[in-house]
């Protein structure tokens, strides 16, 4: 398939802080700023790279470093649902001092596995890379993933790797693993439970394979090493079944990794904070309570910030 650039990822080039000639990030990041995954072309291919991260900046507290999250927004691996699963998750931890980055990444038809892997795994390591830089934490490197992004951030925890220390990028030297994990109504399994058409853009022709539908059913592959999670699902949404998270949340159990599951007794699916979406987002749903507290308990918050619960 010949491949082309993918339009909803490409980023105004009046914004890009990457020196394409030298690959130098310069000058001050700000808010806005977007940050492209791959220098030149993306992997195996002489397509330009369009996949990017989109800076969103808290105001600092002194010159302490700060976490960072990247935001994998959902779509079925068709479109990036950027408004209500980036930007606004990004300006919810901005108000608790946390930077974020939401992520554009390849989708289908254009782009199949393991193209979406590839830019997700790219991202954390980026971030991970310029964290002194940026004035960011490197222990303190998170992901937080919707839907069909949920899938794609429980496919970087299982398949993801930490890094070649041989590589001559020195990106690629950095892990993909991320330090603490938000799952947002997440597809996890590729099988019974699965959001077909996610399952369908993500795999095309080979949709049916049995040996990729087990490597990227994510609950099948959980590494004892995982990071801690945080879950949270609608026990009635008709898009994904909330047994994705179920079963994810007991395989990560049974590995004895820290984990955080929460399911409403409600319907709905791709609700974002809901609410007005206005900062500070006084009227958020529940789940927003929930996971403030969980990363003051975990220390994931940053020290010199209090956090402004809505």
């Amino acid at each position: 398939m010949r491949t082309r650039r993918m339009k909803n990822a490409s980023a105004p080039r009046r914004n890009m802080i990457l020196n394409h000639r030298s690959g130098d990030f310069i000058g001050d990041m700000k808010t806005g700023d977007v940050i492209p995954l791959w220098n030149g072309s993306f992997p195996r291919t002489d397509e330009p790279c369009a996949s990017s991260l989109t800076a969103f900046l808290p105001q600092r507290r002194g010159d302490a470093s700060i976490p960072a999250v990247v935001l994998i927004p959902g779509g079925a691996y068709a479109f990036c649902s950027v408004d209500n699963e980036g930007d606004d998750f990004a300006k919810w931890l901005n108000l608790r001092g946390i930077a974020a980055f939401v992520l554009r990444y390849r989708l289908a038809p254009e782009w199949r596995h393991p193209a979406m892997l590839e830019d997700g795994s790219r991202a954390i390591r980026l971030v991970r890379a310029h964290a002194a830089e940026w004035g960011l934490d490197s222990a303190r490197i998170g992901a937080m993933g919707s839907s069909a992004g949920g899938h794609l951030l429980a496919t970087i925890l299982t398949l993801g790797t930490k890094g070649d220390p041989a590589s001559a990028d020195p990106v690629e030297r950095e892990s993909a693993i991320p330090d603490f994990a938000v799952f947002c109504y997440p597809v996890i399994t590729m099988g019974r439970f699965t959001h077909l058409g996610s399952k369908e853009n993500l795999l095309g022709e080979n949709a049916s394979d049995p040996e990729l539908t087990d490597l990227l059913s994510c609950e099948s592959h959980v590494p004892d090493d995982a990071p801690p999670c945080f879950l949270w699902h609608m026990a009635n949404d008709e898009s994904v079944p909330m047994e994705n998270s179920l079963m994810f949340a007991a395989a990560l159990h049974r590995k004895g990794v820290p984990v955080s599951l929460h399911v409403y007794p409600h319907e709905g699916h791709g609700l974002g904070l809901g609410g007005s979406r206005i900062p500070p987002f006084g009227d958020a749903l529940p789940w927003t309570r929930e996971l403030d507290l969980w990363l003051k308990e975990s220390g994931l918050l940053a020290s010199q910030t209090e956090s402004r619960t809505p």
